[in-house]
């Protein structure tokens, strides 16, 4: 392990790593900080070549101290997939998808909390609590359960029926609350402390953004080390893009790659878009979103604790934001399958709504090299495909 200590986002204060915490006292959320120095002298291309394919192969960067206490189910390392068929329609020849349906428990959650659970492991955590539009409670459920923990889930009651299912069925104790994550989150916020639950919630502990990076040292290493020119990520609570970006931060300074980074675009619904409101506004934080409504469960958060670390990388990056509606995200994962055999989640089919409006604008590129990064299996929403 090289980690040094853990630093707030926000207000730059540091922390000791070796501790259970959640946010800084500033009420912002902390990162992991590494001896890079140390990592890169066995962190290399080469080294790579001869390792396990999952997002363990990283461990020089992860935070993980004793690897006896890794909890997995074999995530990571998912396809990054040539949509060729697709690309043709769209006279974009090197259009890709990051496929993280692939992953355990079917979504890219899988990344965050092996990662989150491994940890709490490894500090003594018996109990933990989610609140969770779905993906990340079926998630926190399988990893839990592998580790012999306690899994208090609490997901609002219209949560896809999937999600609740698989939850129940790996043994957490679920809760169904009527309102919407924001709402699940107060209620684990309120009694974490008489329970004696650890909060596992989205940025809430530094964690779970470390398996998440992952994605952006495999994107790199499964492009040859050349990143895209652009990248579309669906954006709920955002630690999927924050990670990356933090990815792309280490990775240069691990010698891997140069100073080049693909401008992001975070895709909302228009039902919830706190994100891309606040971006065409030049605001630095978003307002939360009132009677936030979409299909695509994962991107309704109606504020998210890290938009303001978001809204820089959008900028720092020359991206953007983009809202779409849910009758055009739902039709175009059915575009994707039909193209790619690939059975998006509502909020992969936002991308490619995404995509098309700006390359119709000019905004992207028919040439550049975009990657479109499914998050989770369209399984886990049938109720949003019926019709």
């Amino acid at each position: 392990m090289n980690v040094t200590h853990l630093h707030c986002s926000k207000c730059g204060s540091h922390y000791p790593a070796n501790r259970l915490i959640n946010l800084c006292e500033c009420g912002k959320p902390l990162l992991v900080a590494y001896d890079l120095d140390a990592a890169r002298l066995t962190l290399t291309k080469d080294a790579l070549h001869n390792r396990i394919p999952t997002l363990w192969r990283y461990e020089e960067v992860l935070p993980l101290a004793d690897q006896h206490n890794r909890i997995t189910l074999g995530e990571g390392f998912t396809p990054l997939h040539h949509a060729k068929r697709l690309g043709d329609a769209l006279a974009i020849p090197y259009l890709f998808i990051k496929d993280e349906s692939m992953n355990p428990t079917q979504s890219f959650k899988a990344r965050g909390m092996t990662m989150a659970v491994s940890m709490a492991n490894e500090l003594g955590v018996t109990k933990t609590a989610v609140p969770s539009a779905g993906n990340a409670a079926g998630a926190l459920s399988a990893y839990a359960a592998l580790a012999g923990m306690e899994a208090h889930i609490f997901v609002p009651s219209d949560t896809p029926s999937a999600n609740i299912v698989e939850c129940q069925s790996l043994g957490a104790h679920v809760t169904l609350v009527d309102g919407l994550i924001t709402d699940c989150g107060k209620i684990v916020a309120e009694r974490k402390e008489e329970e004696g639950w650890f909060d596992v919630s989205t940025l809430k502990e530094p964690y779970r953004i470390e398996g998440k990076k992952t994605m952006g040292y495999e994107l790199a290493e499964q492009m040859q080390w050349e990143l895209p020119d652009v990248i579309f990520y669906p954006t709920g609570g955002g630690t999927g893009l924050i990670g990356m970006w933090k990815a792309f931060d280490e990775m240069e300074e691990l010698g891997l790659i140069g100073s080049f980074r693909p401008r992001m675009v975070s895709v909302q619904s228009s039902g919830c878009a706190p994100i891309v409101e606040a971006f065409h506004q030049g605001l630095e934080n978003g307002a939360e979103i009132k009677n936030a409504h979409t299909v695509a469960s994962g991107l309704r958060v109606p504020k998210a604790i890290g938009d303001f670390i978001i809204l820089d990388i959008l900028r720092k990056s020359n991206g953007t934001a983009v809202a779409v509606s849910d009758e055009d995200l739902v039709e175009d994962a059915r575009v994707i399958g039909a193209y790619e055999g690939i059975f998006a989640a509502p909020e992969g089919g936002a991308l490619l709504t995404a995509l098309k409006k700006l390359v119709s604008a000019g905004e992207v590129k028919p040439d550049e090299r975009i990657v479109l990064f499914n998050t989770g299996s369209g399984i886990k929403y049938l109720e949003a495909f019926k019709g």
